[in-house]
């Protein structure tokens, strides 16, 4: 498999791709020691894997209810139409939308799928009815409420 534009991955780069999904805030010494690499080297590839966008950034994982976010729903989403400039403005408007945590763009029906967060039921239909309902070329809205995650934010294979 290649990346980037530059060199294939090799069980190098996935090593220190698997330790930084475990650990984002590991030193490159630290990284270095785990991969069985010396600091200059790994420091090299790590730079390497986040020029070439392998690596496309470093965050903390907040857990909702700590910031009141106590209600999730995924919302399925169908367009009244499916041209151009029909779907831009939909996505546009999507992206200033508050408490949407993921929007995908799917094949079929329905057409986006997407992961909402609020802080209450009521909080949930406010949203709903101000935001997710209004915006462009929207023909129809299907909410499942989340009752608990069985498997959340597993890093990728290695």
């Amino acid at each position: 498999m290649f990346w980037g534009k530059i060199s294939p991955m090799d069980d190098v780069d996935r090593k220190i791709l698997a330790e930084l999904q475990q650990d984002g805030r590991l030193t490159v010494t630290e990284l270095a020691a785990r991969v069985r690499l010396s600091v200059s080297p790994c420091h090299r590839r790590l730079r390497e894997l986040e020029r070439a966008g392998a690596i496309s950034g470093y965050r903390a994982v907040v857990e909702p209810s700590a910031v009141g976010l106590n209600f999730e729903a995924l919302v399925f989403v169908t367009m009244r139409q499916e041209d151009r400039d029909t779907v831009a403005g939909f996505e546009r408007a999507l992206a200033e939308v508050e408490g949407v945590q993921e929007a995908q763009r799917l094949f079929g029906e329905p057409d986006y799928l997407l992961r909402v967060v609020a802080a209450d039921l009521t909080a949930y239909q406010r949203l709903y009815d101000e935001r997710l309902a209004t915006l462009p070329g929207v023909q129809r809205l299907t909410s499942t409420l989340v009752m608990k995650h069985v498997v959340k934010d597993r890093p990728l294979p290695a």
